[in-house]
């Protein structure tokens, strides 16, 4: 069996730079298709270059070509709202679609957690930059201990956040709230984002805040760094940018949960991150794409493998 042929809606920022993982690092994936609206876009222009089809007549325009037969997995590198609209007919079609917006038609995914649990799923959710970057951790957390309660703020570098992401704000954060809780384990998420103006540009930092059920921090601590290097398997750039902080919240000096008049204590666990992107095609600051297409590559080559191994 060859390799799977993959297709890219969205010829902005994200798309052209999956596309240009997908020919530089694909294992099991062969780049068939760039698909966008803009003619003279860069990412379809650049497609064209390399010897991708490419056209900016949108899904339609490329479920009219012959090519389209031959696709499996389909990225969808748009909007949630138009993700909508795609997803009807990528299923009417029998292809996989990879889900790169906050719609979330599909089962969440976050490939060093939950990547073989959903094997016929035909719509995979990639949450958001900064579940994709938060959610290993509430994970790493939640393996030794019950997370009573987990919440991150994600910041990215203004330039870094296109019309897709700034138009999804409000799915980001129900998203990844959800993400925290439905893959990280935490009994209650929440999610914030920040778009940092600084000039020049910072990386993407995020912090992750997780209240334990435990006193074991050690085995914390061994979860959480075990965690990022699994991370760092896919993603480089992935690090903690300081040491993991732990502060235990004693009985006698409870605190309240969010939206919530119950009082509870355990172990504060504190981890800062900061993801620094690879450069194939964004600036390095932009490790919140980076992060996108590079779990992204990961779930299709996963996928394409285990069809391999179907057959």
């Amino acid at each position: 069996m060859g390799r799977t042929k993959v297709a890219i809606i969205g010829s902005g920022n994200i798309g052209t730079d999956l596309m240009i993982k997908v020919m530089r690092h694909g294992r099991h994936l062969e780049m068939a298709a760039l698909v966008g609206v803009d003619p003279e876009s860069d990412g379809l222009v650049r497609a064209r270059r390399l010897g991708v089809f490419a056209t900016h007549e949108g899904l339609e325009g490329l479920r009219r070509e012959r090519i389209y037969d031959e696709i499996g997995i389909v990225f969808d590198a748009t909007s949630a709202r138009a993700h909508l609209v795609h997803a009807r007919a990528l299923e009417a079609d029998g292809k996989i679609a990879i889900d790169l917006t906050p719609a979330a038609i599909g089962p969440y995914v976050v490939p060093p957690v939950n990547l073989d649990q959903h094997p016929r799923a035909r719509n995979i959710n990639m949450v958001t930059c900064g579940g994709q970057a938060t959610i290993p951790i509430v994970a790493a957390v939640s393996a030794v201990a019950p997370v009573r309660y987990a919440e991150i703020v994600a910041s990215i570098a203004s330039k870094s956040a296109g019309p897709g992401t700034r138009a999804n704000i409000d799915e980001f954060t129900e998203t990844t709230a959800r993400a925290i809780e439905s893959v990280g384990g935490a009994q209650l998420g929440k999610a914030l984002i920040i778009l940092n103006p600084a000039e020049p540009p910072v990386m993407m930092r995020d912090t992750v805040y997780c209240l334990a059920m435990t006193d074991d921090a050690e085995a914390v601590r061994r979860s959480v760094e075990d965690m990022v290097r699994v991370v760092q398997g896919y993603v480089p750039g992935y690090r903690l940018k300081q040491d993991i902080q732990f502060e235990r919240i004693a009985h006698n000096q409870p605190v309240r949960l969010p939206g919530s008049d119950e009082k509870v204590t355990g172990l504060k666990v504190s981890v800062f991150l900061e993801v620094e992107g690879a450069a194939h095609y964004l600036p390095s600051y932009a490790g919140n794409l980076d992060i996108m297409t590079s779990a992204a590559l990961a779930t299709a080559e996963r996928i394409a493998e285990m069809q391999r191994e179907a057959v």
